[in-house]
């Protein structure tokens, strides 16, 4: 950082803004440089990278339709900015500030270098690249902090992006944090019929709710189904009642053995939706966690009349819910299956996530515990 970068990063600590960022693909340079001047607490309240697909996907509540955009870095501002809301002190300006980019990789790239508003061409490699974003991040900053910016950008006039800035009166400000405050938090949903309830159905929820880290996980029983027989209200009962049951065996043995089993106990969703494009009209932003074998008939246009683009338009319009399908192995037909076994469109690959085998695996399934006890 040469010395005219300095004097300006010291001028936006001695500026009263609080701000948050959210950093995605480049510009990691912007955060050494303001974190390196005494006086980063003044300015910087909390600082977050979320670098890898599922991060971003967690951090937006949904599957963003380009990951290195301006609609995406527009998204991640307004989160910031919310998030700043919440941390500042009384009194001062608040700033939410969003970068994705796309810069020099190890590995090929489908398209052009890129950050938001801006073309980068190919021409440097990736710490020049990473340099000139946050040049460039760093002027935006200092822009919003009302901080004059004398130092030369290594950005070409043909580069030079068009800045993005929205503001906030007293009044929009308390509007954002009343709609912050009233989106819930995002429901990681185990769908099934539990006839019975087993281990595998826990673990799995549990599995799945450590891969996203946040979120609220919860079991769906649907009381109609596509191929079966509606349930009784009977039926609904008793299995609603396995749930109780394990919760009860669960408080035991934290009470004996001092454990604390966070797969049991969780909250049981009834719906009358057999279909996962209509649950995720219910559940907006949330992840369905479903065996291989449910993700093979999703994409099989089998069950959509044969029709090709009706499975595609039909599975778009769950992804732009934002909601996630969270896909862990399981045994068809004799051979255990992962995700990677079967051809996701690329238009829905962001939409499918695996769980790793060595996370979850367990060859245990409703049909062969009522098989052995007779019920089949």
């Amino acid at each position: 950082m040469d010395a005219s970068a300095r004097a300006m990063v010291e001028a936006i600590h001695a500026n009263p803004t609080q701000a948050v960022l959210y950093l995605s693909g480049g510009a990691s340079q912007a955060l050494g440089w303001l974190m390196s001047v005494p006086g980063a607490s003044n300015t910087v309240l909390e600082a977050v990278v979320p670098y890898s697909r599922m991060s971003m996907i967690q951090l937006l509540g949904k599957v963003p339709s380009k990951f290195a955009s301006r609609q995406t870095a527009e998204d991640m501002a307004l989160m910031a900015y919310n998030r700043a809301l919440k941390l500042s002190q009384p009194g001062f300006p608040a700033l939410g500030v969003g970068f994705s980019g796309s810069l020099a990789s190890t590995r090929a790239k489908l398209g052009d270098h890129r950050m938001p508003y801006s073309i980068f061409q190919g021409l440097r490699n990736r710490e020049e690249e990473d340099k000139v974003s946050s040049q460039f991040l760093l002027k935006a900053i200092a822009y919003a902090c009302k901080v004059p910016a004398t130092f030369v950008s290594e950005l070409t006039d043909s580069e030079a992006p068009d800045e993005f800035e929205t503001k906030f009166d007293e009044d929009q400000e308390l509007e954002q944090l009343i709609n912050d405050m009233s989106k819930a938090e995002r429901k990681i949903i185990l769908s099934g019929s539990f006839n019975p309830l087993h281990d595998g159905h826990l673990k799995l929820l549990e599995v799945a709710a450590s891969i996203l880290g946040e979120g609220y996980p919860c079991f769906e029983l649907s009381a109609v189904n596509a191929d079966k027989p509606p349930l009784t209200t009977s039926q609904i009962k008793q299995r609603v009642r396995q749930f109780e049951k394990v919760s009860e065996v669960s408080r035991a043995d934290e009470a004996i053995n001092g454990l604390s089993l966070s797969s049991a106990g969780k909250t049981v969703i009834i719906s009358n939706q057999p279909y996962f494009y209509k649950k995720a009209e219910l559940f907006p932003g949330s992840a369905f966690v479903i065996g291989v074998d449910t993700a093979a008939r999703l994409i099989n246009p089998k069950y959509y009349g044969g029709d090709y683009g009706k499975m595609l338009e039909i599975l778009s319009g769950c992804k732009n819910t934002g909601c996630v399908f969270l896909v862990g192995g399981r045994n068809v037909d004799g051979d255990f299956k992962v995700l990677d076994d079967f051809d996701i469109p690329g238009e829905l690959r962001d939409m499918f996530v695996p769980i790793p085998p060595e996370k979850f695996r367990m060859d245990i399934s409703s049909t062969e515990i009522r098989r052995s006890q007779g019920m089949l």
